[in-house]
């Protein structure tokens, strides 16, 4: 190969790349507004982004995947927990997090400045990421329930109790989450009929109940889900 030949490849290679550089980071910035949803950005919104900064929460979450690693991302905690759950956990983190190694402080944010902060996490769940954080991809965690049912050889119920993050709240056999109740009899005080219709709606069963409704699982998911649960005795 000459050095002209070489010197072509080189410069045509760099056009050509910086071109499609540039391309893709005009159509990203074209598409913005639509991704984040910058329209629904509210003065509420803004409150609880400078609340979120003010008590340096990034100091132990993530969020859109910036900050430390401490605690969980906080991008889909929405999805995740419910806006019950968010101000139970701001307001009363000695009690929500009691039973639990990592521990997180208790701010003292008022009252306006929690319901701030919920409306800035739902603005954030709304957020079109690319699927991310990878913890909260629904293609992801269905990989990981057909995974652990090949290899491990769990029932599609436990998978389905795993990946979707149950055990964020919940333990089984003393591992999980303390938020919510430990699950390892559950099936001798309610029915699978009576587990499904709670996993789908709690409030619908319990008016006080903290756990968000479980809207994103598939009626299958469900099906199995409850089976699981109602198993346990």
């Amino acid at each position: 190969m000459t050095k002209k030949t070489a010197f072509w490849i080189f410069l045509l290679g760099t056009l050509s790349s910086t071109v499609l550089f540039l391309a893709l980071t005009w159509d990203t910035h074209r598409q913005v507004v639509a991704l984040s949803h910058a329209d629904k950005i509210d003065a509420r919104v803004v409150a609880g982004k400078r609340a979120f900064e003010k008590y340096n929460c990034n100091d132990c979450h993530t969020i859109l995947g910036f900050g430390a690693y401490y605690a969980p991302d906080l991008t889909r905690v929405t999805q995740r927990i419910g806006e019950k759950g968010i101000r139970f956990r701001i307001k009363s983190p000695e009690v929500a997090f009691a039973n639990s190694w990592r521990k997180m402080p208790n701010v003292h944010a008022s009252d306006a400045e929690v319901e701030d902060m919920v409306a800035f996490f739902a603005w954030m769940n709304e957020i079109n990421n690319n699927d991310w954080p990878p913890q909260d991809s629904k293609k992801r965690l269905s990989r990981g329930e057909q995974a652990m049912v090949a290899s491990v050889g769990v029932s599609p119920g436990a998978a389905v109790f795993q990946s979707k993050g149950c055990m964020n709240c919940h333990a089984l056999h003393g591992t999980g989450g303390t938020f919510g109740p430990a699950l390892d009899t559950v099936g001798r005080k309610m029915s699978l009929e009576q587990i499904g219709r709670y996993v789908r709606d709690p409030e619908s069963v319990n008016p006080k109940a903290k756990m968000p409704p479980q809207k994103g699982l598939t009626d299958r998911e469900l099906d199995e889900v409850a089976k699981f649960l109602s198993s346990l005795k």
